[in-house]
């Protein structure tokens, strides 16, 4: 297939994609997608509906870790998570007033935050041209044949490599509402798909 193809029928199924997680200030967004690892969305959203009514990113900091933990429970590994939170809050503070810098190598820096969630925040704050690779992108680039990788950097360059770089940030958002509610894990709604993958013809025969 050509990325043109590829696009074209992306922007049928999801014209208008958007990022699933709320959010109103940047850190908001950087925290939410912390939180979002081995999450859902949803379960975030629910969380940080709490989180962020009662802390902003100046008391955040100060917030007892206990308090922290009891909130962002639902998200799992919740301890973890927690100390990642309160530290990226006093860094963000300390060293930018609570905003999030346009600086890949200081974010990838901060606890908890690696290079995926550094490219979703990028890409959704700044239009930092990025693709950032989850577990929908993963299983939705490999089922159409858009890479034969399972490691994320490398899944990352081929669809940069096929895509053309001011389709970036959108196509990642499509291919992640894709995997989600079409092409999913376990039980694909084929019938809804335009691409008669791979998967596709193997379950067919």
């Amino acid at each position: 297939m050509k990325s043109k193809e590829v696009l074209e029928k992306l922007d049928s199924l999801f014209p208008n994609p958007i990022c699933e997680l709320n959010y109103d200030k940047d850190y908001e967004l950087l925290i939410a997608t912390l939180l979002s690892a081995q999450s859902t969305d949803k379960r975030v959203n629910s969380v940080t509906k709490i989180l962020f009514s009662k802390y902003d990113i100046f008391s955040l900091k100060d917030a007892s870790i206990e308090d922290i933990e009891k909130i962002i429970y639902p998200v799992g590994t919740y301890k973890r998570k927690a100390l990642y939170v309160k530290e990226l809050a006093k860094r963000l503070v300390e060293d930018y007033s609570g905003v999030v810098p346009n600086n890949r190598e200081y974010l990838e820096k901060l606890p908890g935050v690696g290079h995926k969630t550094c490219n979703v925040v990028l890409a959704n704050i700044y239009n930092v041209p990025t693709i950032a690779v989850d577990t929908h992108v993963t299983r939705v680039a490999n089922r159409l044949g858009l890479t034969k990788s399972e490691d994320v950097l490398k899944i990352e360059q081929d669809l940069m490599d096929f895509f053309p770089k001011n389709k970036w940030n959108r196509v990642h958002l499509q291919l992640v509402l894709f995997g989600r509610y079409i092409c999913k894990s376990k039980k694909p709604e084929c019938d809804k798909c335009p691409f008669k993958c791979q998967y596709y013809q193997k379950k067919e025969q």
